[in-house]
C-alpha cells in the first residue's frame, strides 16, 4: 500500500503555526520565531532549536528551589542567561540578519533586543515567572510581574529600568510625534504586554528593513509572504509583496498582490503609481 505524505513548505509551516486557534490560544512564540530563519535557511531543523532551548531550560530549572519567590527566580535567570551563558547584544554587527535568527543567537550568544527577549521569555515562563514582552518604541523590552508591581528590563543586559530611565528613552519618540505634552500618551500605555503576533511582526519588519537596505529581494519576498500571513488586512504589506514579485520579474504574482492593494486601499496616495505599474506588468 502506497502512502503519500504531505511535507509543508517553510511558509506553510509558519502559516500553520500562527493560524488562529479554535480556543483563541496564542501561537507558540519560540517555534514561530525560530521558523523565521527559514527565509534564509529553508532546511533549518526547527525542532532542534526547540530541543536546544529545552536543554537550557532543564539546566536552569535544576537551580530553582520550589519555594523561590519571583525576585529570586529573576536573579537566578539573569545570572544564568547573561552571566553564565553570556548572552548579549551584537554592537559590532547589529544589522546582520543572523541577529534575528534564534538558532544563530543560540550559537553565538549575540543578538538584538527582540531575539534575546524571545529566548529569555521562554526561560522565564518555564520557571514560573509571569513575564511578557513589551513593544517599546525603538527598543524591545521585557517585564516581570512581582509582588507589588512589575520590573521592566532591557533584554540586552537584564538591567532593570526605572520609571525615569523609561521616560528618558521615550522622550525622542514623543518629540517626533509633535503632540503637546498634555496630549502625550502616558508611559503605562507603552508598557502593555506585546502579543505573540506583535512580536513576530516586529521581528519580521526588522528583517524587512535589513533585506531592503541590502537589495536582497528574494529574502525580502520571503519576509513579505510571512507578514501577509500574520497581517492579512495590512494592505501596504500586500503592496510591498507585489513590488518584490515585480523586482523578481514574477509579473502574474505581482499583479495579483498589487491589485489586492488597489482594491482595498483606494484612498492611498500611491494608488496612481501602483495602478500604472500594474498596467505596465500586464502589457509585458
Amino acid at each position: 500500500m502506497n502512502l503519500s505524505y504531505f511535507i509543508p513548505t517553510p511558509l506553510q509551516y509558519f502559516a500553520a503555526l500562527v493560524a488562529p486557534q479554535p480556543g483563541g490560544d496564542a501561537p507558540a512564540l519560540l517555534e514561530a520565531a525560530a521558523c523565521i530563519a527559514q527565509v534564509e535557511e529553508p532546511a533549518l531543523d526547527v525542532q532542534q532549536v526547540l530541543a536546544d532551548v529545552d536543554a537550557l531550560q532543564a539546566r536552569l530549572a535544576r537551580r530553582i528551589a520550589p519555594d523561590a519567590g519571583p525576585l529570586q527566580r529573576l536573579r537566578l535567570l539573569n545570572h544564568f542567561f547573561y552571566g553564565e551563558l553570556g548572552f548579549a547584544g551584537n554592537p559590532n554587527d547589529y544589522y546582520a540578519p543572523g541577529n534575528s535568527h534564534l538558532h544563530t543567537v543560540l550559537r553565538t550568544r549575540r543578538g538584538i533586543p527582540i531575539s534575546l527577549a524571545v529566548l529569555w521569555l521562554e526561560l522565564a515562563q518555564g520557571i514560573g515567572l509571569k513575564a511578557a514582552g513589551v513593544s517599546f518604541p525603538g527598543h524591545f523590552l521585557v517585564k516581570v510581574r512581582v509582588a507589588g508591581g512589575q520590573v521592566v528590563l532591557d533584554p540586552l543586559s537584564g538591567q532593570s529600568l526605572s520609571q525615569e530611565a523609561l521616560v528618558e528613552r521615550l522622550e525622542p519618540f514623543r518629540e517626533q510625534s509633535g503632540l503637546p505634552a498634555d496630549e502625550q500618551p502616558p508611559l503605562l500605555l507603552y508598557l502593555q504586554p506585546a502579543s505573540v503576533r506583535e512580536i513576530l511582526v516586529r521581528m519580521l519588519r526588522n528583517l524587512k528593513e535589513i533585506y531592503r537596505a541590502g537589495s536582497d529581494t528574494p529574502r525580502l519576498l520571503g519576509v513579505q509572504e510571512r507578514l501577509v500571513v500574520l497581517l492579512p488586512q495590512a494592505w501596504t504589506e500586500w503592496r510591498d509583496k507585489g513590488l518584490a514579485h515585480a523586482e523578481l520579474s514574477q509579473a502574474q504574482q505581482a499583479i495579483a498582490d498589487l491589485q489586492t492593494y488597489l482594491d482595498n486601499a483606494p484612498g492611498a496616495e500611491d494608488t496612481a503609481a501602483v495602478a500604472e505599474l500594474v498596467r505596465t506588468l500586464a502589457d509585458r
